[in-house]
């Protein structure tokens, strides 16, 4: 698991699914604003003149020296719900993100945010 301590680390590290294949380079991580701890990743995927944000989540991540391995396949990520690299995710699109990856999905009890970028 990454601890929040760390994750400005591995920003710029490349993004592998379980059997090693390279989905993209890590661009930012986003915690859980309940417990403060990493819950998603955006991995920079595309070309280079067509790059764009796409949401995997963190679980049972497992880091290396100069890597990052998520426990989703790289063409599920590739699918993944994305934003462009300059913009921010909004509130509404978040539970689409947790669809994706079949995973709850559960804002706070004023309607917060479960999602926020670190």
């Amino acid at each position: 698991m990454i601890h929040a301590a760390d994750i400005r680390e591995w920003r710029n590290h490349i993004v592998v699914d379980p059997k090693g294949r390279k989905i993209g380079v890590l661009e930012a991580i986003y915690v859980d604003t309940t417990t403060d701890e990493p819950a998603m990743a955006t991995v920079r995927i595309g070309l280079p003149t067509r790059h764009q944000l796409a949401f995997v989540p963190l679980d049972e991540a497992i880091l290396g020296p100069d890597y990052v391995k998520v426990s989703y396949d790289k063409a599920l990520v590739k699918k993944a719900p994305t934003l462009g690299m300059d913009d921010i995710l909004p509130a509404e699109a978040e539970e689409a993100i947790f669809q994706h990856y079949d995973l709850a999905y559960q804002p706070g009890a004023g309607g917060e945010r479960q999602l926020a970028r670190r």
